[in-house]
């Protein structure tokens, strides 16, 4: 497994880089094991809550894809959805996405 680097801004506008990421984690799982401010992922990864909502930088939405129509019902009821808008636990880390940068979206 490949060590990765995520950048991430949390909500409170604090912006941290971590360089040491295994492949395969989700961003969520990131967060979190990071103390990242305003992800919570009260559901554990499953999809089925929207409290790890983030904001993909731009330049990575092309290599981040789309929501499937589950993940987009979630962001649905999230606050302050946008065009660029995702849940952290469904990103998961690979080669591919090796220096992301996401923003924290706010939760109300």
């Amino acid at each position: 497994m490949g060590r990765l680097k995520v950048t991430m801004t949390d909500v409170k506008g604090e912006t941290r880089t971590f360089d040491n990421v295994d492949e395969g984690l989700s961003l969520m799982e990131v967060a979190k094991a990071h103390g990242v401010e305003g992800i919570f992922g009260d559901c554990g990864g499953g999809c089925s809550c929207a409290t790890c909502h983030v904001y993909v930088a731009a330049e990575w939405m092309k290599k981040v894809g789309q929501p499937d129509d589950i993940e987009l019902d979630m962001l649905d009821m999230a606050a302050e959805p946008q065009a660029n808008s995702r849940l952290s636990c469904q990103i998961k880390m690979s080669a591919e996405l090796d220096g992301i940068e996401v923003t924290v979206a706010p939760s109300a």
